[in-house]
């Protein structure tokens, strides 16, 4: 009796000839739909071995709907920024990276669509239209939300795979000397005074200021206590809320030269109600960026400051100057109000008074040792 043929596997999908004497390959995916391959073959085998391919990744779990990424990237960009919930400063500033760097090439696209080469090519032209670090940040973004989409299995893989090109590697923040910080203070005038003092000698940011209050200033102890901070979004819209970290609630103490003006501020310039800011307009109206940021501009000028310096590289003195007195790391961030030693480290500067200092203690300690070991050896020989 002859024996029993294999029985065959059943092939998977199916290949026709197309007039063009071109084959095309069509298969059932698994979730039942039918799928037609993105291109045709040269021949029945190409065709035949692109639906093996196919079939190999279905059997690994590894199949990916081949429409799935038939979507348009400023939709799911723009939902991915509203989705994620973000701070509104946050928000603010990828929605800026969103429709000036990254939108105008990609908006048009679908996921699918956005190639490994479209995003180098990307990269390189807006190396050569803006600065590094706007760029690092752009690429990030991009990187970020295209991520996302790979994790909701929109992409089979992340095309932004230039390595460092989200790196920052900005240039270190200028830092201006107890001098120029009171030059500029001066040169702000009275009412604003204070501000830059603080900015300085309390490590205080600008959102912080802006929502400073009496209450939250102690006379006693020559401190400030701060609660929230109210930042400025483009649109000239504040958002008052939490400081940036969890650290940034925190009590501030200052040096004691700060106490008279303090209360000369108060006495002057500071709403006078209980809970009142302690920062307002000359018509009483609430601290704007764009109106300080003009007076900031011309004293910076008066004082001979370069064009980059802004207010919030006071925070590099105040930190620098309290680093210099020798506190830890920890105190120096509970001061800043920051959460993370990295950001701690941004601000301290070692400058050349201060690794002098280093040298000559090390001297001191060098010298002492050495003539304490002298000292013994001379005993014993006694």
């Amino acid at each position: 009796m002859a024996g029993r043929k294999p029985q065959r596997r059943r092939e998977f999908g199916t290949v026709r000839k197309l007039p063009s004497a071109r084959w095309q390959a069509r298969y059932l995916g698994p979730d039942g739909q039918r799928y037609t391959a993105p291109e045709t073959f040269d021949t029945k085998s190409d065709a035949q071995e692109w639906l093996n391919l196919t079939r190999a990744d279905i059997e690994r779990n590894q199949w990916r709907d081949p429409d799935a990424g038939a979507v348009n990237f400023k939709k799911y960009a723009l939902r991915w920024l509203k989705e994620r919930g973000l701070a509104p400063t946050t928000v603010d500033r990828y929605s800026g990276l969103l429709h000036l760097h990254i939108l105008p090439t990609f908006g048009g696209k679908n996921l699918d669509e956005i190639t490994s080469p479209s995003v180098r090519t990307w990269r390189a032209e807006r190396l050569k239209a803006t600065g590094a670090t706007t760029v690092a940040k752009s690429y990030r973004l991009l990187k970020a939300v295209l991520q996302t989409a790979v994790d909701d299995d929109l992409l089979r893989s992340n095309p932004c795979r230039i390595k460092g090109a989200g790196k920052e590697e900005a240039d270190e923040r200028p830092t201006a000397t107890i001098e120029q910080v009171f030059d500029l203070a001066d040169a702000m005038g009275p009412r604003w005074r204070l501000m830059v003092l603080l900015g300085a000698f309390a490590s205080l940011r600008p959102e912080e200021l802006a929502e400073l209050r009496r209450r939250g200033v102690d006379l006693d102890e020559c401190s400030v206590r701060i609660t929230q901070a109210s930042p400025e979004l483009t649109n000239g819209r504040r958002v008052t809320g939490d400081p940036k970290s969890r650290a940034g609630k925190r009590t501030v103490y200052l040096p004691d030269f700060l106490l008279p003006e303090l209360r000369r501020h108060l006495q002057w310039f500071a709403e006078k109600e209980p809970n009142g800011l302690l920062f307002v307009g000359e018509k009483g109206a609430p601290f704007r960026r764009s109106t300080f940021g003009r007076k900031w501009r011309k004293a910076r000028k008066k004082v001979g400051m370069p064009d980059n310096f802004r207010f919030y590289d006071l925070r590099h003195t105040g930190n620098t100057l309290a680093a210099d007195t020798g506190a830890k790391l920890k105190d120096l961030m509970v001061r800043a109000g920051q959460s993370s030693e990295r950001a701690q480290l941004i601000y301290q500067h070692s400058t050349a008074k201060h690794q002098r200092k280093l040298a000559q203690g090390i001297d001191a300690e060098v010298r002492q040792q050495l003539g304490e070991a002298a000292a013994g050896q001379q005993a014993r020989q006694a």
